[in-house]
């Protein structure tokens, strides 16, 4: 056998199978994640708000052909500008540091627990619990971030389970975040 005599017997796919249909490029509207033609259309166009480049040197092809000279382009240059450290307050530069709020207490809070230690669902709309001290392991940074607040308004109730000592020295007080 020769073999061109085998080529004949080789197999030719034909032009009407499945397979080769499926095969073909999606048109823009067969896609799923691509916007069609009306929707570009509907979505219209915002120019910039001033002209880009028209009083730049080489918009024509006469400035182009001559080129620029070096002074020009030097003078396009923006100067780097060191940015100025913080003062130490805020650390922010030309800031007025941190703002002082009345309601940002000194002493951090410890373990917080809730009225009911948590034994219970919520009836009240606000977030309430009591600091029980600090406790055996480190804080994380939510833990840390809160801060007792002095107030004078007594959130203390006689069934809270706080003992005379907690009242006295302020230990159990109210807390916020």
């Amino acid at each position: 056998m020769s073999g061109s005599a085998m080529a004949d017997d080789a197999y030719q796919p034909t032009g009407d199978s499945g397979e080769q249909a499926d095969g073909t490029p999606l048109d823009l509207q067969d896609a799923i994640d691509e916007r069609t033609y009306d929707d570009m259309l509907d979505e219209g166009y915002s120019p910039p708000e001033k002209p880009l480049g028209v009083t730049k040197h080489g918009t024509t092809a006469a400035e182009q052909q001559a080129g620029e000279s070096l002074e020009d382009r030097l003078a396009q240059e923006v100067p780097d500008v060191a940015e100025a450290e913080g003062d130490g307050i805020g650390d922010l530069a030309g800031g007025e540091g941190e703002p002082l709020d009345s309601e940002v207490g000194g002493d951090r809070a410890g373990r917080l627990v809730a009225p009911d230690e948590g034994a219970h669902g919520d009836t009240t709309k606000e977030l309430t619990a009591q600091d029980r001290g600090i406790d055996g392991g480190a804080a994380s940074a939510e833990e840390a971030a809160v801060h007792v607040i002095g107030d004078e308004q007594d959130y203390l109730s006689e069934d809270d389970g706080l003992n005379e000592y907690d009242v006295a020295t302020g230990e159990g007080g109210p807390v916020s975040a």
